[in-house]
């Protein structure tokens, strides 16, 4: 791969830094795009231009990334639905009937429960926690930007822990190919042991738990909070959430019945269809399966069951439920550019060689006693310019295993610092597609995301820092 050296961190440093300042998302990360392939253009800004054009349109029309745009915007289709039959207010009468929802402790743990259950895949667990909460977020005067950090906290950490504990979910699998690729012989039982060492995967979830029991908001997440307690506003003035107006704030139809099954009916058949065509594609092994045909066919036979079921119970007509499924992809078109320019950084920091940089620079200057904490701080630093922690995995796995022959270090610790060091990215980076997929679930506007929840994801990460260097001193 050809080097552009220090050039090559210059896009995501530059990206980052405009959105954060800005709040200008889609400016940022077409600037990302645009600026990397100037680069590797040598510096000419329309050969620049055109390449990225190329590779937008190369990482718009792969099979995957379409199903997830595909499966993205009939989520809006399958919001749209819910609210307009009654379901989604009949949800949430019943969860208050119930004693589920009595206070902003039990909306909190009800979320996160939903949010640790649906581990099969990352932005799928996203969007079903965050459409099963928000309304119930919304009644209690708990601010969106809270709701996207506790499903943010708890989605990839959850996953990777998960998955490197059972064949579940394409995270374990994945990460066990890249220690096979490496020459480790019994990959499944180096995770495991890498599980309780995966300190920031651990101290995010136990984090997000504590917030959610004691109400404890830091930096902008008080005034989030603050905002919607004392102002009743959901959204700052001015903030530009990534679902539109209409489909956040839909009403239900005039005269339809409040039946939670509307909304609970759709949504289970969706989360039930995942497992099954992973097990489908997979050829009877979850865990080889293809998350993005799973997910997609999923959403599909969710929204279908709706449309019937609705006819049937004579909520809607056929045309009036295609009109909100038309509204609900409508609603989702900022969702869906904003993920397409993800994809299309994935290419374009691959083709820079951005990590390989990094962790190549950083890799002579380890010293043996620090190499633990080094490790996680690099991962953390190459997820979080590269908005991506299997490309991180894939990036510091064979880094990390030959240093463990060579500088005999434990190899779990190891593993679980570059792991953990990988979901920090994946957590909080503006340009990771899980971190504007839990705007996108929360209807938040996605830099306000980032602001409030990058104080917590740093707290985990100083507080997994210090137990790395500890234990890199004791293993």
């Amino acid at each position: 791969m050809e080097s552009f050296g220090w050039f090559s961190i210059l896009p995501p440093i530059i990206a980052i830094g405009l959105a954060i300042k800005t709040k200008q998302v889609y400016l940022s990360l077409a600037l990302f795009v645009w600026l990397g392939w100037t680069i590797m253009n040598g510096w000419n800004p329309v050969a620049g231009l055109i390449s990225s054009l190329d590779v937008y349109v190369e990482s718009v029309t792969d099979a995957d990334n379409m199903r997830v745009l595909m499966f993205s915007v009939l989520i809006g289709s399958m919001i749209t639905l819910t609210q307009s039959s009654g379901g989604m207010e009949g949800f949430v009468n019943a969860i208050e009937r119930l004693g589920l929802a009595r206070s902003k402790r039990s909306v909190g743990l009800l979320t996160a429960g939903v949010s640790m259950a649906v581990f099969l895949e990352s932005n799928f667990g996203l969007l079903v926690s965050g459409s099963v909460a928000r309304p119930l977020y919304d009644k209690f005067r708990i601010s969106r930007e809270k709701l996207a950090y506790v499903i943010d906290a708890t989605c990839s950490p959850k996953c990777i822990l998960i998955g490197s504990l059972l064949p579940l979910n394409a995270w374990g699998a994945y990460v066990a190919a890249l220690l096979v690729a490496q020459g480790v012989e019994r990959p499944a039982t180096l995770l495991i042991a890498a599980v309780p060492l995966n300190f920031y995967s651990v101290f995010a979830l136990a984090l997000a738990l504590v917030v959610i029991l004691t109400g404890w908001n830091i930096g902008p997440m008080r005034e989030a909070e603050r905002r919607v307690e004392e102002e009743g506003k959901l959204l700052r003035d001015g903030a530009k959430p990534m679902v539109s107006v209409e489909v956040s704030s839909e009403r239900a139809k005039a005269g339809v019945p409040r039946r939670a099954v509307n909304m609970v009916m759709p949504i289970a058949t969706m989360v039930l269809t995942v497992p099954a065509v992973l097990w489908i594609t997979g050829d009877g092994d979850l865990s080889a399966g293809s998350g993005s045909q799973a997910v997609l066919w999923g959403v599909i036979v969710g929204v279908l069951l709706a449309v019937v079921s609705y006819r049937l119970q004579g909520i809607m007509t056929i045309e009036e439920s295609t009109q909100e499924i038309i509204k609900g992809i409508q609603g989702l078109v900022p969702l869906v550019i904003v993920l397409s320019l993800a994809f299309t950084i994935g290419a374009t920091t691959r083709a820079l060689g951005t990590g390989v940089f990094v962790a190549q620079a950083a890799q002579a200057t380890l010293n043996p006693g620090f190499i633990p904490a080094l490790v996680f701080l690099l991962a953390c630093f190459i997820a979080f310019s590269t908005g991506t922690s299997w490309g991180t995995f894939a990036i510091m796995i064979p880094i990390v295993i030959p240093m463990v022959e060579l500088l005999d270090v434990h190899p779990a610790l190891m593993l679980g610092a570059a792991l953990g060091g990988g979901i920090f990215g994946d957590h909080c980076s503006p340009i990771s597609d899980t971190t504007i997929v839990a705007s996108m679930a929360s209807a938040t506007d996605h830099i306000d995301h980032v602001r409030t929840q990058l104080p917590y994801a740093m707290l985990a990460a100083s507080a997994a820092t210090v137990l790395f260097l500890v234990v890199g001193f004791v293993l």
